[in-house]
């Protein structure tokens, strides 16, 4: 499982499950406490209320008094009331006085006068001087139909006379909470997905972030061309230059090495040849010999020289990472100034090159690299060509994929061809196949090529043909 996702599944599950006990311990406290502001509002109804009558049932004016009357009415009466979007058609407080001894002296709904209330607690405790409420069921198997019942104590010069109970049933306040229950879910579900958007943008990145420095970790353990990609100013980024410092350091190391070790290898034969030419001129000798072996000694100054210099464009080629200088090149144009570069060479073997594109096809690149890079093949192609031979070059679009298309340069020339023993090393820097003129290539050449195009993102193959000969192919991604 890709980090990104478990940190999305870590993260989420740990959102879900917070959110799932607020949720829970929000959601369960709305009722208790929509039941307890009730409660609230019901005591301060009956302390008023048993301010107001407590006159009247001290008296005992309970059935003439004008206020009692007309606390009977109001329990009658019925409305018409919208409240938050929730209707309101009828009142229901319900109100019952009882005497000293819990007997019900008045009730608006006129049902239970004269019954024995002095064992339900609203009555029973508000009579002992205590604070009396309950809450009670009409029907014990139907939690909805609960009644909460609150009193208060009537008061005759500083005693209890009875007590009055304003009672209101609890469904009456279910769809306010269950309505805010709603609400509470909706919008929590709400926030629930656009964390989990966020979430999922967060491992989106991250993912996206750790794939480019695996992609780009990856390129250059295979050794292939690639630059560190932008990663931002984070952890990431930090770490991503950290290995690009690191990678610099090893390759720079083990590079030197191998520069050096190869380098004093291939010096060691024209220095030699040097030396024992130089020697052998300290003596007398005819001036023949002596200019032999002073030509001698000067082409192998101008060997060493021309190994130098190709040695060295082609270590700034190899530690250079992306082209600095990309531009739209036009593939004739590039086939005929190459071309032109190898003119004064031909007629040295009579040999014809035919150049051949057919189409203005355009890569984006740098025009001298790619020149030098055709140069190089062609210089092998003239070497291993016979007197009077054909050189053909062209350009054209292969398939390398499905709906991919890529312009290939091909050169090919009617040598020998490439022994099976050299076909794995021909790319090794240094090595070189003996010329038909015994002269002796640097073996520069077709390391700089694929270095050329592994700049411009293609590829180099060199192949032996059935017919006889060999064809060299350097393919470039193509520009639209």
């Amino acid at each position: 499982m890709k980090i990104g996702l478990r940190i999305l599944l870590g993260y989420f599950l740990v959102l879900g499950l917070t959110s799932w006990l607020i949720l829970n311990v929000v959601v369960e406290e709305i009722k208790p406490g929509v039941r307890a502001t009730l409660e609230d509002t019901l005591l301060d109804t009956a302390q008023m209320l048993a301010t107001l009558v407590a006159e009247d049932v001290a008296a005992g004016n309970v059935s003439d008094s004008a206020l009692m009357k007309r606390m009977q009415n109001f329990a009658q009466r019925s409305i018409d009331a919208n409240i938050s979007g929730i209707r309101k058609t009828r009142l229901d407080y319900r109100i019952y006085i009882t005497d000293t001894k819990g007997i019900v002296i008045f009730d608006s709904e006129g049902q239970d006068v004269g019954k024995d209330y002095s064992r339900w607690n609203d009555v029973y405790l508000t009579l002992q001087g205590k604070y009396g409420a309950r809450s009670t069921r009409n029907d014990a198997a139907d939690e909805a139909s609960s009644v909460m019942h609150v009193a208060a104590p009537l008061m005759d010069h500083g005693r209890i006379i009875g007590s009055l109970t304003v009672a209101k049933p609890i469904a009456t306040i279910n769809p306010f909470v269950y309505r805010s229950q709603r609400k509470i879910l909706q919008r929590s579900a709400w926030a629930l997905f656009g964390s989990l958007l966020i979430g999922i943008a967060f491992s989106w990145w991250l993912n996206q972030a750790l794939r480019k420095l695996q992609h780009y970790a990856s390129s250059v353990e295979n050794g292939e061309k690639t630059s560190l990609p932008a990663l931002g100013n984070n952890e990431i980024g930090a770490l991503g230059r950290a290995l690009e410092s690191m990678r610099d350091k090893l390759e720079g190391k083990q590079y030197v090495e191998q520069l050096m070790h190869t380098l004093t290898h291939e010096l060691k034969s024209p220095i030699a040849s040097i030396q024992g030419s130089a020697e052998l001129m300290r003596e007398d000798m005819p001036a023949a010999d002596r200019q032999r072996f002073l030509n001698n000694i000067l082409e192998q100054n101008q060997r060493q020289r021309q190994l130098i210099d190709k040695l060295l464009a082609l270590v700034k080629l190899e530690k250079q990472q992306n082209l600095e200088h990309a531009q739209q090149v036009d593939i004739n144009q590039l086939l005929q100034q190459a071309g032109n570069d190898v003119q004064t060479r031909l007629p040295g073997k009579s040999l014809i090159l035919n150049i051949a594109s057919g189409h203005h096809y355009k890569v984006s690149g740098d025009n001298l690299l790619l020149r030098q890079a055709l140069g190089n093949l062609l210089d092998n192609a003239i070497d291993f060509s016979p007197d009077g031979g054909t050189i053909q070059m062209t350009g054209e679009l292969i398939d390398i994929d499905k709906g991919t298309q890529q312009l290939c340069i091909s050169i090919t020339d009617q040598g020998p061809g490439i022994p099976e023993y050299a076909r794995d090393k021909i790319f090794d820097r240094f090595y070189s196949l003996p010329r038909p003129s015994a002269a002796k290539s640097t073996g520069l050449g077709l390391p700089f090529v694929r270095e050329v195009a592994m700049l411009h993102g293609g590829s180099i193959s060199v192949e032996s043909l059935p017919q006889g000969g060999t064809r060299a192919r350097l393919c470039l991604p193509l520009q639209d």
